[in-house]
């Protein structure tokens, strides 16, 4: 795979990103859909690759990953789209599988003054995918296997991916899950099994209060990590995150604060923490470290429009990092220095 025009890709490890696939369509600011036939002119218009798989993706691939996107697109012109836009980030797209007669997922976001994102969507495709449409050579090592919205794929699908999971794990893969729907009961316990195998399940607070039913976030951790788990992170949106990994190091969540920047736009803050997350620990970073890189990833996501923005490179990242939060950067940085030298 060669690198794409937004940068080098590949340098920090493979990523298989499995999941959802959206085309987002976002405009700011919205203070009002006007009636009728009435029209509103708005500062930016925005297109981008999103969902739970696709945003972190595109991330990843800025932070330095090789990526390989797997996923079911539809068979029209937005699917054309958004393989463009991946491909333009150099990540591999030929497990994007397109279903005939289908929509790709497709979502219309107007953004808030705020930076709050109600949603519009269409999943189209996205439900589809089938075990028989994932190519096992794609996961051949890789070192992360990121599945991003099991809970918005098929009951066959979702009971096959932890046989998926356990193979990538079999040959050294770290394997995260982040989930993209609002959470129910029923989705905890249709993945029940699977959470359990992951390295790491990273929703947010509202998510897993509604899969857990759970109202008290430590109850609700517990109840993850004691499926098998072997760590849970939990983003916060403003107020940062929580990490915990029920060992006696971390018996108890620690909590990752956010950091103060000036809000634009929300949509894809969790896919970009769930980036910042997972290539911390591709440079053996200690889970706070990564997720300290995680909100930071997160928090310039937020800074402008779409999932795509904010993020231009790790060593960016690293760099609002020490402005912020100077002991991590100093420890990532060291961390990414390491990895670079010569063997």
């Amino acid at each position: 795979m060669t690198a794409g025009t937004h940068g080098q890709a590949g340098s920090l490890g493979h990523v298989v990103a499995l999941g959802a696939y959206i085309l987002d369509v976002l405009g700011r600011p919205v203070e009002t859909i006007p009636p009728g036939q009435g029209s509103v002119r708005l500062e930016e218009i925005k297109a981008t690759a999103a969902g739970t798989a696709a945003g972190t993706a595109v991330d990843l691939a800025k932070l330095g990953a090789q990526v390989t996107a797997v996923g079911a697109i539809g068979d029209d012109l937005i699917a054309g789209i958004i393989t463009g836009v991946l491909a333009s980030y150099g990540i591999d797209t030929r497990g994007l599988v397109r279903k005939a007669g289908r929509q790709t997922a497709a979502s219309m976001l107007p953004i808030r003054p705020n930076g709050e994102r109600p949603a519009l969507h269409a999943p189209g495709a996205m439900p589809y995918l089938q075990l028989d449409d994932i190519d096992p050579a794609w996961l051949d090592g890789c070192d992360v296997l990121l599945l991003g919205a099991p809970d918005r794929l098929g009951p066959a699908t979702q009971a096959g991916l932890t046989a998926l999971a356990q193979t990538a794990q079999a040959s050294g893969a770290l394997v995260l899950i982040d989930v993209l729907g609002p959470g129910r009961p029923e989705d905890f316990e249709r993945l029940r099994e699977l959470i359990g195998t992951a390295d790491w399940f990273c929703p947010n607070e509202d998510q897993l209060r509604r899969l857990t039913g759970r109202d008290d976030l430590t109850e609700a951790i517990t109840d993850v990590l004691a499926l098998g788990t072997a760590g849970v992170a939990v983003t916060l949106g403003e107020n940062g995150a929580l990490v915990s990994t029920g060992t006696a190091a971390s018996p108890g969540p620690q909590h990752i604060p956010a950091h103060d920047v000036t809000v634009v736009d929300t949509t894809g803050c969790g896919d970009a923490f769930d980036a910042g997350m997972i290539t911390g620990l591709l440079l053996g970073c200690d889970p706070v470290d990564a997720a300290r890189l995680g909100t930071a990833c997160g928090a310039l996501v937020a800074t402008g429009l779409g999932s795509d923005a904010g993020i231009t490179s790790l060593g960016d990242v690293i760099s609002f990092l020490a402005r912020v939060d100077p002991e991590t950067a100093a420890r990532i940085g060291a961390q990414l220095s390491s990895q670079q030298q010569p063997v």
